[in-house]
């Protein structure tokens, strides 16, 4: 969390240097008086600075939203952002005429937004939250299509008997395979390599 120290001749003074340090305002900053300074003689005998400590205040949720907002504006995609809220798992809906922008090919320009989210709103938090963008319900299709290729490529490993590799994805899309694949007795999955090429691996048993 970013804070100052400031001091001057009044407190008022040393909040006014120390807010126009951190670039904020009252209402976003937490105030602390360390010391209300004195005056002394004829003002300047004995006289001792008036010492004030700020911290900016953040709300991670809302420096998420605006990261998101502004990156659609930078984009040329502007974007309203709905909020969905479980405890710790947070959920941003994407609208906007250009939404698709934002989705990008295979939804890599939102899984990329949703890392950049993600580490933006952890900055702030004091513990740590999971963040998912989606966009048009495209996790729900993009959750579709998955299952469906896992268990396309599922039968290709039983029938070849060789490991099938899928593309690198995300770690929640790996779940959505494994999940999938689970129950099925004659196959095993597995992720392998490092992000951001970590992948899914579809092995058959022997």
């Amino acid at each position: 969390m970013k804070q100052v120290t400031a001091s001057g001749v009044t407190v008022e003074e040393a909040v006014n240097s120390a807010l126009a340090q951190l670039q904020t305002t009252e209402e976003r900053a937490k105030i602390t008086i360390v010391d209300e300074g004195k005056k002394g003689i004829f003002g300047i005998f004995g006289s001792r600075p008036a010492v004030v400590k700020v911290e900016m205040k953040f709300d991670p949720i809302e420096e998420g939203k605006k990261f998101l907002i502004d990156i659609g504006e930078k984009m040329g995609a502007p974007i309203e952002v709905e909020l969905i809220a479980d405890g710790r798992n947070i959920q941003f809906i994407l609208t906007g005429e250009k939404i698709a922008l934002l989705i990008g090919k295979r939804g890599q320009t939102l899984n990329s937004l949703q890392y950049l989210t993600q580490l933006v709103i952890n900055r702030y938090s004091d513990q740590y939250i999971n963040v998912l963008l989606d966009a048009e319900d495209y996790r729900k299709r993009r959750n579709d299509t998955l299952i469906q290729l896992a268990e396309r490529l599922a039968q290709k490993a039983i029938k070849s008997g060789q490991n099938v590799a899928l593309e690198p994805m995300p770690s929640y899309e790996r779940k959505v395979i494994h999940s999938a694949l689970a129950d099925n007795k004659r196959i095993k999955t597995y992720s392998s390599g490092n992000d951001p090429h970590r992948h899914l691996v579809i092995s058959p048993l022997k």
